[in-house]
């Protein structure tokens, strides 16, 4: 296993299945608390899966996940971990007010934080606009500050940043690290080789496997590579 005092998140020797077929065999890694770790690697290749059993929504067949040194998926748990999924988890009848006011109410969050994050998510011309009217990267941007509400202690993002312009894009990368340093940690999936530069740590997950894990600069100087793409090829070249 995997694991350090400071971990937020510890993964030991997880399995999960698939129509008899693993889709995550063995795996162990961990996450240090109050960082921004990216994990990437092609689509399909259990990235999301992960996420999930980390969440704990995603049943395991072996192994076990401890989150900020609670069992995966503790009552406990539910409101000091933000989840965002690939797909946009608002409803789309109501106004981006409207939905972060519903779920201020569900997760008991302050209701001044609605605003401050619209604005977070650069939406506030948008706020009155229902969600259904709204761009992809539109909703999922709603969706992000639907799971920063509470103030989570972790968040789990799955592919934030699809369908985002560069300046959006860089301008939420600012955000991940401004919750990081406030003590937040923070797991980012993502396929884009060029978002690993802006992470702490690398998680780099191929078929279900961790094939590499280490800082930006670790992983440059274990390959011998500069372009982050050259080192995820040259790591999936020495996997096989």
């Amino acid at each position: 296993m995997v694991e350090s005092a400071a971990a937020a998140i510890a993964v030991e020797e997880l399995l999960v299945v698939r129509g008899n077929v693993p889709v995550l065999d063995g795996l162990s890694l961990s996450v240090a608390a109050g960082t921004v770790t990216g994990l990437l690697g092609p689509s399909g290749g259990g990235k999301s899966t992960l996420l999930r059993a980390i969440v704990g929504v995603q049943r395991i067949a072996g192994g076990r996940i401890t989150v900020l040194g609670e069992p995966a998926g503790s009552p406990s748990l539910r409101r000091q971990v933000g989840y965002l999924t690939q797909a946009p988890s608002v409803y789309a009848d109501l106004s981006v007010r409207e939905n972060l006011r519903y779920f201020a109410r569900l997760l008991d969050a302050k209701i001044t934080r609605v605003d401050e994050l619209i604005e977070t998510v650069a939406l506030t011309e948008l706020a009155a606009r229902a969600v259904g009217r709204l761009s992809g990267g539109q909703r999922a941007r709603v969706s992000l500050a639907t799971a920063m509400l509470g103030e989570p202690k972790l968040l789990i993002l799955d592919e934030p940043t699809v369908g985002l312009d560069p300046l959006l894009r860089r301008d939420l990368w600012d955000l991940f690290h401004r919750l990081a340093d406030g003590g937040t940690t923070l797991v980012v999936s993502s396929h884009v080789m060029g978002e690993a530069e802006r992470c702490d740590q690398l998680l780099l997950l191929r078929e279900g496997s961790l094939i590499a894990t280490g800082t930006p600069t670790e992983l440059r100087a274990q390959t011998g590579e500069d372009d982050l793409d050259h080192v995820f090829l040259h790591l999936v070249e020495d996997s096989r």
